[in-house]
């Protein structure tokens, strides 16, 4: 499988930047992770958002879904048309949020048509997972503050899976979910955890994000969802002695695998 990284800033995005959006690629699949603002340009120089095979929804937070609707656009009125409508699958309670986009931003009179001219879209099941061309997605459910699921991507060839944490708080104890993933996305939002109760926090510290990836025993880390005024590089640091294995962070345009 090859990742690209579309973005990786966390809710508003930082400079030259957008917010959380993955590419992944397997063979002639090609599924979106998220869509957060700013993603979709990134997008565009990597692969044709016109025949992607699916996008796939962690959670309705605006840094993660907003650019659904630029591309509800580009599909909409681009002169290139696609080949048919994309496949998008959106977490529980998705299809009523998605109503109220259309509801927003549709003509009036024509917001039932407003997605679905261009994409199929459908509420995923978490405890069925999806399968997408050659690869399969499997969810669990994280601690956010809305309800939130982690993926991992698996493509079935002998390669080692992909993990994605979306976001997520520490006690969602996500390590068995992503065990032997060979890349895991994981958010690190800050230095220090804050006010908030263990069980309760909706992010990862940096060094949380280098503990979940070293107790799953990933290969590498891609430390994403990051505030530049909180210092990449700091970010980095403590991730890496946490962890004590590769550790990239996220930037548009970076690609691992292949």
């Amino acid at each position: 499988m090859k990742l690209t990284v579309l973005g990786g800033a966390a809710a508003g995005g930082n400079p030259g930047q957008g917010c959380s959006g993955y590419l992944v690629e397997h063979g002639a699949t090609r599924i979106v992770l998220d869509l957060g603002p700013g993603t979709l340009p990134e997008l565009r120089r990597h692969a044709d958002f016109r025949t992607l095979s699916a996008v796939v929804v962690s959670h309705l937070h605006l840094d993660h879904t907003l650019d659904l609707g630029a591309l509800r656009f580009a599909l909409a009125y681009n002169p290139v048309k696609p080949p048919g409508r994309i496949p998008l699958w959106l977490p529980p309670g998705g299809l009523a949020w998605l109503g109220r986009f259309a509801a927003a931003f549709g003509e009036p009179g024509k917001e039932a048509d407003f997605f679905p001219s261009v994409f199929d879209p459908s509420e995923y099941d978490p405890d069925a997972g999806l399968t997408v061309g050659a690869v399969r997605v499997a969810f669990r459910p994280t601690v956010h503050y809305v309800p939130c699921w982690a993926m991992r991507v698996s493509a079935g060839d002998g390669g080692r899976d992909l993990g994605y944490t979306a976001d997520t708080g520490p006690s969602a104890d996500l390590a068995p979910f992503f065990s032997g993933v060979g890349v895991l996305i994981a958010e690190g939002n800050a230095a220090d955890p804050g006010p908030e109760p263990w069980d309760e926090r909706g992010h990862l510290t940096f060094a949380e994000a280098g503990d979940l990836a070293r107790a799953a025993g990933a290969e590498t880390l891609v430390l994403t969802h990051l505030w530049e005024e909180r210092g990449i590089g700091a970010a980095r640091d403590a991730a890496a002695a946490a962890f004590g294995g590769r550790v990239e962070v996220a930037r548009p345009g970076m690609s691992l695998g292949g």
